[in-house]
């Protein structure tokens, strides 16, 4: 997987993946163990079961936590950087490079380090407004819910 140019970066997105499963899990069963049992009872005296449940009583309890969670994630695929150095050194034929490893790349072993420098106060601007965007849409979600 990891010599062929197309399949390179589903194997990146498959350690990816199952190297935040166990932190994503984390964070959602300590949201899961916020919601009072009350709520249940409550919900089941009014008819609520299995989906309806989830969908009107657990999700809105444990929405920051989705916020959250969702914030860390964006954040960390954007700045895929280890496991492409460890897997593929941005190949094969440059098919899994990241803007991380660019920067490290031109900086260190090009020489560019003061323009990479650079790079990567804007990559950390562009970062921090996505971040702030997507805070901005959930806390108005959250407001709804």
């Amino acid at each position: 997987m990891l010599a062929n140019e197309n399949l390179a970066w589903i194997a990146i997105v498959i350690v990816c993946a199952w190297q935040s499963i166990a932190m994503n899990t984390i964070i959602y069963i300590s949201g899961l163990q916020t919601v009072p049992e009350d709520v249940y009872e409550a919900g089941s005296i009014d008819g609520a079961t299995g989906w309806k449940q989830f969908r009107h009583l657990t999700f809105p309890l444990i929405f920051s936590f989705f916020t959250i969670n969702m914030v860390l994630c964006v954040k960390n695929f954007l700045m895929v950087f280890d496991q492409i150095m460890a897997l593929t050194k941005g190949g094969p034929a440059q098919s899994t490079e990241s803007i991380s490893y660019l920067i490290y790349q031109n900086g260190m072993g090009g020489g560019q380090f003061g323009f990479q420098s650079a790079n990567a106060v804007i990559f950390f601007i562009v970062i921090v407004t996505l971040s702030a965007l997507q805070l901005g849409a959930s806390s108005k979600k959250e407001e709804q819910l």
